[in-house]
């Protein structure tokens, strides 16, 4: 028997380029009827740059700040995945499932990827790369290489443009 596709873990960074990746998503869970989980992880900042901003800042206006820096993103990606529905899907194209719903997480990219995955039971993770050459993954690695070497479900990875 064949695996079924319920429910898709799209990873993205927001980039530009990143649409090739969401429409694959998208394609699949139109052919699926799968739900789609958005996701984009905020990366933390290394301890030193943590301190320097704790030095200028008091507790209770930096944690504002965050807070209101993640609501804001998350409006953000609100707002692109409307606009990509708008702009890139047929009239008339709906999904038994709706609209994606959408995650913002914060800490290592690899790390959270896997951690939402595992608690939305995605069937499947897609997400795009931009690094391409065999010399920056053997050096450097990617976010998506790491992700497949360590994931316990399917992968798909999708090879983006260049850019931001």
């Amino acid at each position: 028997m064949l695996p079924e596709i319920k429910h898709i873990l799209y990873a993205s960074d927001l980039g530009e380029n990143s649409r090739p990746a969401f429409r694959m998503a998208v394609k699949l869970a139109s052919e699926h009827h799968a739900k789609i989980t958005f996701l984009h992880v905020i990366e933390a900042m290394s301890p030193s740059a943590e301190a320097v901003i704790e030095t200028y800042f008091e507790p209770k206006v930096l944690e504002e700040m965050r807070r209101s820096g993640t609501e804001q993103l998350k409006s953000q990606m609100v707002g692109r995945i409307e606009s990509f529905w708008t702009e890139e899907l047929p009239e008339g194209v709906e999904f038994p499932q709706g609209k994606p719903d959408v995650r913002v997480e914060k800490g290592n990219v690899e790390e959270m990827i896997l951690k939402s995955a595992g608690d939305i039971d995605a069937d499947i993770i897609v997400m795009g790369t931009r690094t391409h050459s065999a010399l920056s993954k053997m050096f450097l690695g990617s976010s998506a290489q790491r992700v497949m070497q360590h994931s316990d479900r399917p992968v798909l990875i999708v090879p983006l443009p260049a850019g931001h």
